[in-house]
């Protein structure tokens, strides 16, 4: 690498094809630690699938059920290949969803993760400075994929106040100083695609005023920001964009809804996407100062392309922002993470030169 790297100028996204949170962080933070601000815990365990194992928190729960009349919902990629077909759920009749708390787990695996990434700094594994990022659904993630239209209200109401409880939990627990929350956005930009048989007419409003009030919700002690994702449950996008429109207008949506400081705000880029076309749409984005925009230009095997990528993205926004993978890496095959993490370097490398 031609210097030294700059600490920031690259992101992790969450999930490592690793089987435990030890070994993602005696792997990766000696590979990426000087170019990261903050380092994710892998998402390991029953967490591999992101969000699935709040499907399973929720067939077990006394209060839910399969609604029989709701169907199934086909999750299907962008080249309309079939990944699974799975039934919606929705509150037992006789239930007051009021009463109800979910035990979304979130604090707990915050809580053990924090525990070894603490041990690790105590041995110099892990450096001075570096945070420990926490990435947390939105209740629309579990809601638009497991949960019956007809009882979204009310399951929208309940599953976040059950995660805010867990949000309280996680910053009483870990120093605030040590601390990131990564707010993970997916199914709401899949919503902006109309991905889903059915939206509100007031989509656009109710994700904005969503995010705004999650963001309000983290102290501002603590380091915060928003990954945008269109989904990778096979490696690969349930919609593929046509540009970059939709994560601006929602990027701005952010921006402007979130009263308390944005530290980050990633945002994914195809592989196929060098062209002006899919970058234009950032060319309005106005982000304040302290907020550092990563931009998911990084694929496995393709330094040429992350070249590109990166030059075509410094001729829209100019050379302030910092580079990521499109998604997180838990899906993927387990033999290219050695490659990705040689990716992330050479990225780096390139977009200090280039500055």
């Amino acid at each position: 690498m031609s210097g030294a790297p700059a600490r920031g100028l690259a992101h992790l996204i969450g999930s490592v094809p690793l089987a435990t949170t030890e070994e993602v962080f005696r792997r990766l933070v000696p590979a990426l630690g000087p170019v990261l601000s903050r380092m994710p815990d892998g998402e390991t365990g029953e967490r591999r699938r992101w969000i699935y194992w709040q499907r399973t928190m929720l067939e077990r729960h006394p209060a839910m059920e399969v609604d029989p009349e709701a169907g199934l919902l086909a999750l299907r990629q962008w080249d309309g290949s079939l990944l699974r077909r799975a039934p919606l759920l929705r509150f037992r009749p006789g239930v007051e969803p009021d009463r109800v708390e979910f035990p979304t787990g979130y604090a707990e695996a915050a809580r053990e993760s924090w525990t070894v990434f603490e041990r690790l700094r105590r041995e110099g594994v892990v450096p001075e400075g570096l945070r420990f990022q926490v990435c947390l659904p939105t209740p629309m993630s579990s809601a638009f994929m497991y949960v019956s239209p007809r009882a979204h209200d009310d399951y929208l109401r309940v599953y976040e106040r059950s995660l805010l409880r867990d949000l309280e939990r996680i910053v009483a627990a870990i120093p605030h100083p040590d601390l990131s929350i990564q707010w993970d956005i997916c199914q709401e930009v899949l919503v902006f695609e109309s991905y889903f048989p059915a939206r509100p007419a007031d989509y656009k409003e109710r994700v904005f005023a969503l995010l705004g009030r999650l963001g309000d919700a983290v102290p501002t002690s603590v380091d915060m920001g928003y990954h945008l994702c269109y989904g990778s449950p096979a490696d690969q996008h349930l919609v593929m964009p046509k540009d970059a429109a939709i994560l601006a207008e929602i990027g701005q949506a952010i921006a402007a809804r979130v009263r308390r400081r944005v530290d980050f705000l990633h945002l994914p880029v195809p592989r196929e996407r060098d062209d002006a076309a899919y970058f234009a749409p950032l060319r309005g984005l106005r982000l304040p100062a302290p907020t550092r925009l990563y931009l998911g230009l990084i694929h496995h095997g393709d330094r040429e392309g992350d070249r590109r990528r990166t030059d075509a993205a410094r001729a829209v926004v100019g050379g302030g922002f910092g580079v990521a993978t499109e998604c997180g890496w838990g899906r993927g095959d387990p033999a290219r993470l050695d490659g990705l993490l040689e990716s992330h370097l050479r990225a780096v490398d390139y977009l200090g030169a280039r500055r």
